[in-house]
């Protein structure tokens, strides 16, 4: 008789949406980048509602440079059906930093982490909401993106996770895959997050959380997305997909 492992369904998101975005140019002069609008409204807002119609009710969003834009556009979330509480990130130091900031909102349960410049097909946050009990982290993974410009993902056959490499140089290993930026995590996650050490790039990396919590023993599991992906960095990208 084979054992059937349960599944925990998510109900809580932490989504980033603190930096400007440099790259952006004047484009971000008063908002920041996850508040810039593609098809008509913010990043943020697709991202929000993509985890809204997947059933998640219950999310944190990490403010900084111009918060006072998130804040006064999304309030408290009910013009969404959502309720969003808001923590501010008052050092840019990396992504593994900032997850900390989620650990009272976190408490005992599983969340998903979007990044609030990633936007993805939505039926993919429906994929990501049933966590399997003997999995502790889930990573999104795409193909045919420059592992240069962000992270090379090593994998078996099983889709497991063997390593992680955040922007590897010429001459490193690679990887067809690459980390899409959207994650479901359960809070062993802060064990390692608060071990982090600054990367050679001077920022504490969520990536080498992720990395260190595979190789402690814990199961990090990935999926590849399907549909549209976009890293929405550049005014090249973001014309790209106002123009679909």
């Amino acid at each position: 008789m084979r054992y059937l492992l349960g599944m925990t369904k998510i109900q809580k998101a932490v989504i980033l949406a603190a930096g400007r975005g440099t790259r952006m140019r004047e484009l971000t002069a008063d908002v920041p980048k996850p508040m810039i609008a593609v098809r008509g409204k913010p990043v943020l807002q697709h991202i929000i509602e993509g985890l809204r119609d997947a059933g998640i009710r219950d999310c944190l969003v990490v403010v900084g440079y111009r918060a006072d834009a998130v804040q006064d556009f999304f309030g408290e979330g009910s013009r969404y059906d959502v309720a969003i509480q808001y923590k501010t990130q008052t050092v840019q130091d990396g992504t593994g930093r900032v997850v900390e900031l989620a650990r009272e909102f976190v408490a005992d349960r599983p969340f998903i982490l979007a990044y609030g410049d990633i936007l993805v097909d939505p039926e993919n946050y429906k994929r990501l909401v049933n966590l399997s009990d003997d999995v502790d982290a889930t990573l999104t993974v795409t193909r045919g993106e420059d592992v240069s410009k962000g992270g090379a993902v090593f994998l078996n056959d099983e889709m497991d996770l063997l390593d992680l490499r955040e922007k590897p140089k010429p001459g490193e290993p690679t990887s067809p895959w690459y980390n899409a930026g959207l994650y479901a995590f359960r809070p062993s996650i802060f064990d390692f997050t608060a071990k982090l050490k600054p990367s050679p790039r001077g920022e504490y990396e969520l990536t080498d959380a992720i990395r260190d919590l595979a190789e402690s023993g814990k199961k990090v599991k990935a999926i590849e997305l399907t549909g549209e992906w976009a890293d929405v960095r550049d005014p090249e990208v973001l014309a790209r997909l106002n123009n679909l």
